[in-house]
Formats: C-alpha cells, sequence, structure tokens
C-alpha cells in the first residue's frame, strides 16, 4: 500500500496498472496509455507512474518511427581502420540494431555496456564526460545544446565475453542521422530510468 487512507466499503482501493502499488482514488486516479504493457486504452496509474508512461508514449509517437526509419553513418568496427558506409536502423522487434552496407551485422541492445553520443567538435578522450551514460551503468547524458555527429558503442558480440567497440559518425544526411542519435540518446535515457522503477 502506497496511500495512508484508510479503507473500508466507501473507500475503495485502486492498484496502479504499472507498479501494482494500491492508492486510493485521489492518489490513483491518472488515465494513461500503457502501450508497452498491451492496454489499448488509458488505464489507472498513479502519478508517478503516469510521469514515465506520458514520457514513454512520447517515444512512442515521435523517437521510435526515427529509430525504424534509420540512419545513414561512416561505420568503424573495434580498432580497424576500414570504415563502412552503413544504414543503422532498429529492428521491428526493439531489440538490436541492424548495420546494412556492403555488409551486414547486427548488435544486440541488451549486450551494449556502454554508449557515449559524440557531438560537434567532439572525440573520445576529450573532456566530454557528459556525453557518456552506459545502460548498465548508473550513469547519464546530459541535454546539452550540440548537435549529435556519431556515437561510440561498447558491446559484447553474441558468443562472446570480449567487448567490441564500435564507432559511427554521420554520413551524408547529417541532420537525419542527428536526429536517429537523438532518438538513440532518448530510448537510452528511458532504459536507465526505467530500470529504477
Amino acid at each position: 500500500m502506497q496511500c495512508d487512507t484508510k479503507f473500508d466499503f466507501i473507500k475503495r482501493k485502486h492498484h496502479c496498472r504499472r507498479c501494482g502499488r494500491c492508492f486510493c482514488d485521489k492518489c490513483c486516479s491518472k488515465k494513461v496509455a500503457l502501450q508497452r504493457m498491451c492496454f489499448v486504452d488509458p488505464v489507472r496509474q498513479c502519478a508517478e507512474c503516469s510521469l514515465v508512461s506520458q514520457k514513454e508514449m512520447e517515444f512512442y509517437d515521435k523517437q521510435l518511427k526515427v529509430l525504424l526509419g534509420g540512419g545513414t553513418f561512416i561505420v568503424t568496427l573495434g580498432t580497424s581502420e576500414k570504415s563502412e558506409t552503413m544504414t543503422c536502423r532498429l529492428s521491428n522487434n526493439h531489440r538490436y540494431l541492424f548495420l546494412d552496407g556492403e555488409s551486414h551485422f547486427e548488435v544486440e541492445l541488451s549486450r551494449i555496456s556502454s554508449m557515449q553520443i559524440l557531438t560537434d567538435g567532439t572525440s573520445p578522450g576529450e573532456n566530454d564526460i557528459h556525453t557518456y551514460t552506459s545502460l548498465l551503468d548508473s550513469h547519464f547524458i546530459s541535454e546539452g545544446g550540440s548537435r549529435a555527429s556519431g556515437m561510440l558503442l561498447h558491446y559484447k558480440p553474441m558468443g562472446s565475453q570480449d567487448v567490441q567497440q564500435l564507432r559511427m559518425e554521420a554520413a551524408d544526411d547529417k541532420k537525419v542521422a542527428s536526429l536517429w542519435l537523438a532518438a538513440m540518446h532518448k530510448a537510452a535515457k528511458l532504459l536507465y530510468e526505467a530500470r529504477d522503477q
């Protein structure tokens, strides 16, 4: 129970459809769509959960379409000097990043250990810690005013415990690539925030 109200036949208790905790009608009166749990119509949620659900709804309405559409990047795998122009997009099941060019490979999102969004005029190693986030650790990306120009991922390929590095830099259409990177940043931030719920 998360509410100090005494419940009886007149004062009923309601549970939040997101967190499952019990509240009185006043504390659990918000009705918000909950797509990630397959509720089509808006459902009763507590105030705390309704804020998170609203952020997720914005993400589903805006950024998810951008991630599914993809962006074009110059991709460098590991410490290789060879780069390839590839389209990077989120898979339809939202579990993989697909990279397609002359070659094809995929990165399972759950195996990403860290993500660094690169902004114009920055490169890894400079005093640019504010752009670092980790999906597994508790670091955070700030909402800076700089335009995203690339991304540096560290992940473990399937069947391996060794960490690989993947560097992506915006190719020709920098606006689309920047929008894709901003959407990826938003996704990482939502994943980080959802872990604590």
